[in-house]
């Protein structure tokens, strides 16, 4: 099984609740696969880049988890099929992205450092 991260960008026509209901819809394809959710991140509503079908706003979600390389055909699918959603971008982690990952997780990049009192 391979790590991958998928982030998914949905339209800003949507309430809280009912982008929160189309993330748990892709959610579940991937547990009913078999897939194991490591991390997801619910970014919320951000402006994007350049706009997309005239809209300058979207609700952003990344999800972090190990699956078989069949089922991200599957979930791929029920994005493009969802007219909910503007973007996606599925990517496979490679060892330094996983560990860069868990760093991140165990809050290594926050930690401040003393300073030395001259």
């Amino acid at each position: 099984m391979n790590q991958y991260e998928t982030v998914i960008v949905l339209t800003p026509l949507l309430s809280e609740e009912a982008a929160k209901e189309a993330l748990a819809k892709f959610k579940a394809v991937l547990v009913d696969n078999g897939a194991e959710i490591i991390q997801e991140d619910n970014w919320g509503l951000r402006k994007l880049a350049y706009p997309i079908e005239k809209k300058s706003n979207g609700f952003f979600n990344l999800t972090e988890y190990k699956a078989s390389g069949d089922l991200i055909a599957k979930l791929e699918l029920q994005l493009k099929r969802d007219e909910r959603v503007l973007r996606f971008l599925t990517i496979r982690l490679d060892k330094h992205a996983i560990a860069y990952n868990e760093k991140k997780r165990s809050g290594a990049f926050n930690k401040k450092t003393k300073e030395v009192a001259a």
